[in-house]
């Protein structure tokens, strides 16, 4: 009988095959020099540029149960970090083919999940070496050889609002010219939206220090760095909730994040040359993303100068939001405080109608349509509606909705609606009559961030509407370029609302590509979120694959060992007792297996980034670099030195290192390591799944040929 399982890990494991295909795909989207793709809609005939793993994933007709595990995945990934898809696509594949190589080689595939569960386990332990804390790589940043060649002046001075000084100016290349740093008043942010875009200077000035972040023993002043937007200040309101559908939102959070992240120094430096920048650690993060590392580093000169007068310190992604305007040059992108959105041409008219004026501002949190009820909402029991003209009384109820909602909001005087959800289309044509701006689609923060500094209450329908829910002192104005021109391109017209104090900051990002809109944006969050996580964390992983070699190295040693019982030393490499004993025939297969995919991803990032010709000229790098590893003694440190050097893979800065000569290359540590495992998880879920299958199969087969009492056997 045991015969009759023999070709049970020769048959094909279809899901397995399927990973490896769709992964396939994604292989030019790894590294920082990522090669973009056309996606084509063949219904509309359309095409877009993506170059990520996210939008590549929602493009392809995914009907396999394989494929939709790999969407939720990646999505999941998108959804907490923001950051690390094409990573773990990259590694679903590569994994994937190890996984099928070793069921080649009849490995069970108990020993095959064991093993690369405890291998990667161990993998995740071994390259906690190589973390640094945000206070050292800031440290490290600011003496390394960049600063030495980006400022002008050998004293590094701070003003006490944590920017550079006006004198301190970075020519980091001869192609870029620095414009001197001016200091940032916040009325002159809210009246002009090209004085404050004025403060962009070269990606690496300093736009503000990690030592305003993290503070000093001893210091009693505030220092936060919100995901959630809770932000201690003495100004802030407590606010009643009166009734789940009646209520103040709060502020807002994120999920899988841990609040507030909070870091101590030891004590003040005397060297005032050491300024801990967020703008080395944002370029360092960035890979390569220039553009948005200066729109970042004006978001937070903003958010720093609002925090001044609370003595707290703040970078809070919630306050940050964008605008994706069409049809204007690149160089025309900004930050602009206040909230901008994009509106009908029809609805522009009404905007100018509000020039110079403070509207009455209302925030419905759900949909303004007839139809919408909230989560939750039960209908009457035993109530039937009969109407003898279905069509016609519909009609009269919508009309009389439509008569209701135009007169409560003119009975209250509103000028402008922020509405969460949808916005009935006949309601709009008649607020635009009657002169009222409403605005759909506009996310929670948004609402958070109006409710706190014009005093109005959402609402989730009109019938709740009172006095006390509007707000005042809110402005709207056509939105206008840096050359003071209003933009009107057409469907679309961007403007701004602006309230005094209001801690939102939008960025508008512009490109003349329609297909290039949403990567424009993706590329931009994917660095604020580095940024936030990074802060979160506390720590980052050393870039350019020096993670991924050590796990490389890692792996081989580990398969290269025998796991004897006797062997303590290599037990406690394992947690699970069963593999000290059961699993030592498989062990250095299956972990070569594990290793094959570290080696594969750094090989492919070289190539892709240019650092090698093809995947033999870079396996033979690898190689090398593992050989000196090893003969070094301690792979992580030589691992270690090489990065500081800058001679890790290829005589670079690493493959995942931008084209600057000495530039150092930081990455995050559980946006990477969670990437790692959801791509093991994945792909063990699968060889299980279809392992379940193929048995099933060859059970009822069993059942069949031998009969029941054989199969009782089994």
């Amino acid at each position: 009988l045991p015969m009759a399982f023999q070709d049970l890990n020769a048959r094909r494991h279809i899901g397995l095959q399927q990973l490896s295909s769709l992964a396939l795909a994604g292989r030019t989207l790894l590294g920082p020099m990522k090669s973009c793709k056309f996606i084509v809609d063949e219904s509309t005939n359309q095409s877009r540029l993506i170059c990520s793993a996210v939008r590549l994933i929602e493009s392809l007709d995914l009907t396999s149960a394989a494929g939709q595990l790999l969407n939720e995945t990646i999505q999941a990934q998108n959804k907490e970090f923001k950051t690390g898809m094409s990573t773990l696509l990259f590694l679903v594949g590569a994994w994937s083919n190890a996984v099928l190589e070793c069921l080649q080689q009849n490995i069970p595939v108990s020993a095959i999940v064991a093993v690369m569960s405890e291998g990667l386990n161990s993998c995740c332990e071994k390259v906690q070496c190589l973390q640094i804390s945000i206070h050292d790589a800031s440290e490290e940043l600011c003496s390394s050889s960049v600063r030495l060649n980006a400022f002008k002046s050998n004293t590094c001075r701070i003003g006490c609002d944590g920017l550079l000084n006006p004198q301190i100016f970075l020519d980091f290349q001869k192609d870029i010219s620095a414009p001197e740093v001016v200091p940032i008043n916040s009325s002159s942010l809210q009246d002009n939206d090209c004085n404050f875009n004025r403060c962009l200077v070269s990606p690496l000035a300093d736009f503000g220090s990690i030592a305003s972040l993290v503070k000093p023993a001893g210091d009693k002043s505030t220092s936060v760095i919100s995901g959630s937007g809770v932000i201690a200040s003495s100004c802030n309101k407590k606010k009643l909730s009166h009734s789940r559908y009646f209520n103040s939102l709060g502020k807002s959070h994120f999920p899988n994040q841990q609040g507030n992240f909070q870091g101590y120094l030891s004590g003040k430096s005397a060297d005032p040359c050491e300024c801990y920048s967020l703008g080395h650690l944002a370029m360092a993060l960035s890979h390569g993303n220039q553009t948005s590392v200066k729109l970042l580093q004006s978001i937070f000169a903003y958010q720093q100068e609002r925090a001044e007068c609370s003595g707290s310190s703040q970078f809070n992604i919630a306050e940050i939001v964008t605008c994706c305007l069409l049809g204007l040059p690149e160089s025309y992108s900004c930050v602009s405080p206040g909230f901008v959105a994009l509106v009908s041409p029809e609805q522009a008219t009404v905007v100018k109608y509000f020039k110079d004026k403070l509207v009455r501002i209302l925030l419905m949190d759900g949909d303004l349509t007839e139809q919408y009820r909230h989560l939750g909402f039960n209908s009457p029991c035993n109530v039937r509606t009969i109407l003898e003209h279905p069509n016609i009384q519909e009609g009269r109820v919508r009309d009389l909705w439509l008569s209701s909602a135009l007169d409560t909001l003119k009975s209250f005087d509103v000028n402008l609606v922020l509405v969460k959800g949808s916005v009935c289309k006949n309601l709009m044509e008649g607020c635009i009559a009657n002169s009222i701006l409403v605005i759909g689609s506009v996310t929670r923060d948004v609402l958070c961030a109006f409710e706190e500094v014009t005093g109005a209450q959402p609402v989730t329908y009109l019938t709740q509407l009172n006095t006390a829910c509007v707000g005042t002192g809110a402005q709207v104005e056509l939105w206008k370029a840096c050359d003071g021109r209003a933009m009107d391109l057409g469907e679309l017209v961007p403007v701004r609302i602006k309230v005094q104090g209001i801690p939102l900051i939008t960025a508008v990002l512009t490109t003349t590509v329609t297909s290039k809109m949403q990567l424009t944006e993706d590329r931009f969050w994917s660095l604020v979120y580095r940024l936030h996580h990074a802060l979160n964390d506390g720590k980052v992983f050393l870039g350019g694959g020096a993670v991924e070699l050590l796990c490389l190295s890692h792996s081989q040693m580990l398969a290269e060992q025998p796991l004897q019982p006797a062997n303590k030393n290599a037990v406690k490499e394992f947690h699970n007792p069963w593999l000290a004993t059961s699993a030592t025939e498989y062990k250095s297969v299956v972990l070569q297996a594990l290793a094959s995919g570290w080696k594969q991803y750094l090989s492919v990032v070289m190539c892709n980034t240019a650092k090698a010709a093809s995947e033999l000229e870079a396996y033979t790098s690898i190689d090398h670099h593992l050989k000196r590893a090893a003969g070094s003694g301690s792979p992580s440190a030589y691992i270690l030195k090489e990065f500081r050097t800058g001679d890790l893979l290829s005589g670079g800065s690493g493959p995942f290192a931008d084209h600057r000569e000495g530039l150092k290359v930081y990455d995050n540590v559980m946006a990477k390591t969670e990437a790692w495992w959801r791509a093991l998880d994945l792909v063990l879920l699968v060889l299980q799944t279809d392992a379940e299958i193929i048995t099933g199969l060859k059970r009822n087969q069993l059942l069949n040929s031998h009969g029941s009492s054989e199969f009782m056997f089994l």
